[in-house]
């Protein structure tokens, strides 16, 4: 399968018909023609972010995805080339806060022709340096603030670009049950989603449940060992490591950890589909399949997810009384405690307990990741690929 669709065909195009008269002057030949001038052979770039467009390597990218749910890609940074960091571009928003550096899309748009050849350049040569997230702050419903980073702009194509490729492979893997950050989908989908099945099926509760400071408390390891099951050019990992671990600046400090994902940044979204489609969607399609009984319907919208259970069912000491019980609401807790353990934050005891004591949340960790390494694969000493 040829992969570098992208380049250049020949310059000349050679005339099909032929004259047909012998050693007569024919009456009609059709000539050749060289390759249009100026923008004839680019591919057109995406002018907003609700369009979306994807070169002919992308395409290939996807196909090869879709063939084999086992590939693993080892050549992807060439497909990062400077009509798709301009492609990226194009898609940002314009009006965004500008980063620690204070460069605006308009800014940035001057001389962009030539800045881009720069960021290429330095991207393809490993001279690329992400810079710090500016951390504000906005407003909750009920109350408290949500942290939010605000990227430079370049670090922003930078990653949009990653994530386009990223979501060539990916959007095959992705099950039905995942909504959220997706294209073609999007809030109204997941709606439409939990009306059909509550008007159609014959629903005796809901469980709507969230992963409590879910982009904080994403593992670093995890991440890209999730990410080696499909990738494996070490370029696009490299990359990806760097955006996760150049920290924040919160007045004039500078704060790194080992965990999390900055809320705001453009490779965020696709990183938490790809963690929660391990740690989450393959668990409970498994799960509804071999151990639970009746019609168990699942929605996931980013961290937010709503369970729906049809008929009697009993699976995992879970029953079927309703979540606005108080036994209800102490097994959706149970179940907040649990999925908050799964994604690296705060661990439960086996009651669904959180536990203080240092031991204690090391044997919740170990269960975690006995639990992950039996449906995926991604247990210590496991091998890089999900045996599905």
């Amino acid at each position: 399968m040829n992969t570098h669709a992208d380049e250049k065909s020949d310059e000349g195009v050679v005339p099909e018909k032929r004259p047909n008269k012998g050693g007569m002057l024919p009456a009609e030949v059709v000539e050749g023609r060289t390759s249009p001038k100026g923008n004839g052979g680019r591919t057109a770039a995406v002018r907003t972010q609700s369009r979306a467009a994807a070169s002919n390597g992308l395409v290939a990218v996807r196909q090869a995805a879709r063939q084999s749910r086992e590939v693993r890609f080892t050549a992807l940074l060439h497909h990062i080339t400077i009509e798709l960091l301009e492609q990226s571009y194009f898609a940002l928003k314009r009006n965004s806060a500008p980063g620690i550096d204070g460069v605006t899309w308009q800014a940035y748009g001057e001389n962009l022709a030539e800045k881009l050849t720069e960021l290429h350049v330095r991207i393809h040569r490993g001279h690329y340096r992400a810079r710090p997230a500016r951390r504000t702050y906005i407003p909750k419903p009920d109350g408290s603030q949500r942290p939010i980073s605000i990227l430079c702009l370049e670090d922003k194509i930078a990653q949009q670009a990653v994530a386009s490729v990223l979501e060539a492979i990916y959007e095959v893997d992705f099950m039905g049950i995942s909504y959220g950050f997706r294209p073609g989908r999007g809030q109204h989908d997941a709606l439409d989603a939990l009306h059909a099945g509550i008007y159609r099926k014959s629903v005796n509760w809901v469980l709507d449940a969230d992963i409590q400071g879910f982009f904080d408390a994403m593992s670093h390891d995890w991440i890209i060992r999730f990410l080696r099951h499909r990738i494996a050019d070490k370029r696009i990992l490299r990359l990806i490591a760097k955006w996760l671990k150049v920290g924040i600046t919160d007045g004039n400090r500078v704060t790194r950890s080992s965990r999390g994902a900055p809320q705001g940044a453009v490779i965020s979204p696709i990183l938490a589909n790809i963690y929660l489609h391990y740690a989450f969607d393959l668990w409970a399609h498994a799960w509804r399949q071999k151990r639970a009984s009746g019609d168990v319907i699942v929605i996931r919208y980013a961290d937010d997810r709503s369970v729906r259970r049809c008929r009697h069912w009993r699976a995992g000491g879970l029953d079927g009384d309703n979540e606005n019980t108080p036994a209800g609401k102490a097994r959706a807790e149970r179940y907040r405690f649990v999925t908050t353990a799964r994604a690296g934050g705060a661990c439960a005891d086996r009651n669904g307990r959180a536990s203080r004591s240092a031991a204690a949340r090391d044997r919740a960790r170990s269960r975690c990741r006995w639990a992950s390494s039996r449906w995926c694969g991604c247990g210590p000493g496991s091998a890089p690929y999900c045996p599905r």
